[in-house]
């Protein structure tokens, strides 16, 4: 349960970058910031329970890849395998602190 907060903040954080692209009025402006507002509630909640440096670093990977994603997908934002490439190597380090943390806290713990 405590990853999955990570991970859907960083879902919900993809979801309110991509608002800020489209926020054109006070009512878009609003919902953005209560998106906002939510990604942060979750991984904060989420950071008290887990290490705080692996878990921002997974929150802020999701956001960054998935925005990418998007912006390529969605808004014609040009799309190349040097980028591919890239992103494959952030998730890459990624998943590579994610599992060295997992086994440092398994160890600390026999």
């Amino acid at each position: 349960m405590r990853w999955l907060k990570v991970i859907l903040a960083g879902i919900v954080e993809i979801i309110w970058v991509t608002c800020i692209k489209n926020a054109d009025s006070v009512l878009s402006w609003s919902i953005t910031l209560l998106i906002i507002a939510l990604s942060f509630a979750l991984v904060i909640s989420a950071c008290k329970t887990l290490p705080v440096g692996t878990a921002y670093a997974i929150f802020v990977g999701i956001g960054t890849v998935g925005t990418v994603i998007i912006d390529m997908v969605f808004y014609g934002d040009p799309f190349s395998f040097t980028k591919l490439f890239l992103l494959a190597l952030l998730l890459i380090g990624i998943l590579g602190l994610k599992l060295s943390t997992d086994n440092e806290e398994s160890e600390g713990t026999s």
